[in-house]
């Protein structure tokens, strides 16, 4: 069982008396900063107290006094005040709603503030991966569950007390007896309703936890819609969906079966008090109670006591559970996600060990990246084909270097793959599967192929914001998987397609990576990357920036200048001169090819790859890596992607 799986059902069985230790520290923190509100409120509660004693009192005297008695004008008098006490219930709710505001909003912000902040702190410590994909649940569906149950609570909870305490006053003033047949059943009922609050309660946690499952399944194929597409893994990925699915509507079952359990006692303790009050009469006429006295208890009963106590339970058993369970997944303990490798079954090493994977030494004459073999039907670890399969010169091997050049082994790659794989589920066709690739450093790569083949997922691969199912990837002799995103930053810059651009000065913008830049250093990179006429344009480097006023080439230009000042030795641009016209392209990329460092470049015009010293090629059968020339000559689907490029059919030089 995976760690996730069984902290679930740690939380799923917890009957909440634990979250009730937990956040009962928070919630006597919160109402003691708001002890005014509260003294108000019970104020305004008080003239509910009042008036519940008075309209059952009013009757009882208007019975035995007024019209028994043959006095019509009293018994109308008394019902007057009666009427009097029910109408002034209106202003009495109008004070009650004014002071609940000053309840419900700072606990609503509150939740806002702790919910983004736990995010944020997720997303900055975690590594790849850590996205917490829950925030979006919490701060939208059970901020508001929260805010309305909290209301709701607090509404009832304050009118069921001084209702009651303001109708039992009145029975015990009309005949003491009048306590003792009311108040056994109504226990009874109360005792019956609070016996289902805690399997309410995990029942109402296990559809939470559903709800944040199905939505965290439904972000992850979202953000990797491209590649499930291109590797056939969306049928997969729809019956995860529909397991998901069936398994919230489960958890709905249940908690409604519960609910059903709780309108039940609802019934026992609505209804029971009124019939035993019925079947005493007559022991109770025995004792002396009054015609008016017994009319005045079925007036508590049936106007004040029961609709107080069927509101309260109704708000227990739906409010409180829902207020209780989501308060503790918001502001609780914070439960830890497992990478990727830690919750995916465990596969059989390929025989041979990492290094396996690779071309026989034949194949790895060539100066160039080899691509290896389709291995035979049965072959290996029962993979037919590889998704993205590449045998390279590896440290150790007796091959020249990249690009024919004498290997120098002192030199530590500035990107190295080692049979790295990923895929998005077990039984998933992996996107890239034992890929191995060495990067030299100062090396110029392009990597091309059809859209979503996974150009974009080795770029975040590399860049250490996704963590592989297999292998090891390293950067400048490093491995970036887990690393923090601090280190991350220092070893490489990603600039994607859609550039960041914030609100701030243009020197804010491009110093973002490098604080204590120079003006020397951001005159030759705006030189450099030809920024000068937007710089001009906005009025200096100094000069603030409006990110909605910018083009979508602009914006790139501004991004890659940063990365130009980056003191990172690896830029990684996916896709991220899509937006300027060729010859902005051109001098970019040879602006980024001279700066010191490596450069990855994701194609999408023909031009970046010639101007790269290497090409790589995946097209979801195996990889191809060379020159322009070399992969030309090797790879069909270089030269169709050419042949589309240039407007017709390529040419084998």
């Amino acid at each position: 069982m995976t760690r996730r799986a069984a902290s679930a059902d740690t939380r799923e069985t917890d009957d909440g008396s634990g979250a009730v230790r937990r956040l009962a520290p928070h919630a006597r923190r919160f109402l003691a900063r708001r002890s005014g509100v509260l003294v108000r409120l019970a104020l305004w509660s008080l003239a509910e107290t009042g008036q519940a004693f008075l309209v059952g009192h009013g009757v009882a005297r208007a019975v035995d006094q007024g019209f028994l008695a043959g006095d019509t004008r009293r018994g109308l008098l008394w019902l007057t005040v009666a009427l009097v006490a029910v109408l002034l219930g209106a202003p009495v709710i109008r004070g009650v709603f004014a002071e609940l505001a000053g309840l419900t909003e700072p606990l609503r912000d509150g939740l806002v503030r702790h919910a983004v902040d736990r995010s944020l702190g997720s997303a900055a410590a975690g590594g790849p991966g850590g996205t917490d994909r829950a925030a979006v649940s919490r701060l939208t569906n059970q901020v508001e569950i929260a805010r309305d149950s909290f209301a709701g609570l607090v509404l009832t909870l304050r009118s069921f007390v001084f209702t009651a305490a303001g109708a039992l006053l009145g029975l015990l003033s009309l005949h003491p007896s009048l306590l003792v047949v009311v108040l056994p059943p109504l226990s009874l009922g109360l005792g019956l309703f609070l016996v289902t609050l805690r399997p309410m309660a995990a029942a109402q946690r296990r559809a939470l936890a559903a709800d944040e499952a199905l939505g965290d399944h439904a972000a992850r194929s979202r953000a990797a819609l491209r590649d499930l597409t291109a590797c056939g893994t969306g049928p997969a990925a729809a019956r995860r969906g529909a397991e998901l699915i069936e398994d919230a509507a489960a958890a709905a079952r249940v908690l409604a079966g519960w609910a059903a359990v709780r309108t039940a006692a609802l019934g026992v303790a609505g209804h029971l008090p009124v019939l035993a009050l019925l079947l005493a009469v007559p022991w109770l006429r025995g004792r002396g109670v009054t015609a008016g006295a017994l009319l005045g208890a079925f007036t508590y009963l049936v106007q004040s006591l029961l609709p107080a106590l069927h509101t309260l339970m109704t708000a227990l058993g739906a409010a409180g559970s829902r207020l209780l369970v989501v308060l503790d997944r918001i502001i609780g303990p914070e439960r830890p996600e497992p990478r990727p490798e830690q919750t995916r079954a465990a596969e059989p090493e390929r025989a041979g060990g990492p290094g396996s994977v690779r071309a026989p030494a034949a194949t790895r004459t060539e100066p160039a990246l080899a691509a290896a073999p389709r291995p035979a039907p049965g072959a290996g670890g029962g993979a037919v084909t590889a998704r993205a399969t590449a045998a390279i010169p590896g440290p150790g091997d007796d091959a020249p270097d990249l690009g024919g050049r004498p290997a120098d082994r002192a030199r530590t790659a500035a990107v190295e793959l080692r049979s790295v794989t990923l895929s998005y589920g077990v039984r998933a066709e992996p996107v890239l599967d034992s890929l191995d690739l060495c990067v030299a450093p100062g090396e110029h790569l392009a990597v091309v192929g059809p859209s979503g083949i996974g150009k974009s997922t080795l770029t975040r691969l590399v860049a250490g914001t996704l963590a592989p199912s297999g292998g090891e990837i390293r950067v400048d002799g490093r491995e970036v998987t887990g690393r923090p995103p601090a280190e991350l930053a220092a070893l490489r810059v990603l600039v994607p397609q859609e550039a960041y651009v914030f609100s701030g000065t243009l020197s804010d913008n491009l110093t973002y990576l490098r604080p204590g830049a120079s003006r020397a250093d951001l005159d030759a990179a705006v030189d450099a990357l030809g920024l000068w006429p937007l710089v001009e344009r906005l009025g200096g480097l100094d000069a603030p920036v409006r990110p909605a006023e910018l083009s979508h080439g602009e914006r790139q230009l501004v991004a890659l200048t940063r990365a130009w000042v980056s003191p990172a030795p690896l830029l990684l641009l996916d896709e991220a001169t899509c937006h300027l016209d060729p010859a902005a392209e051109a001098r970019a990329e040879e602006a980024l090819a001279r700066r010191p460092g490596t450069l990855l470049v994701v194609a999408h015009r023909l031009s970046s790859a010639v101007r790269a010293d290497r090409v790589l090629v995946l097209d979801g059968t195996h990889a191809v890596c060379g020159t322009h020339d070399e992969v030309l000559d090797r790879s069909p689907l270089y030269r169709d992607l050419t042949g589309h490029w240039q407007g017709g059919p390529a040419r084998r030089r």
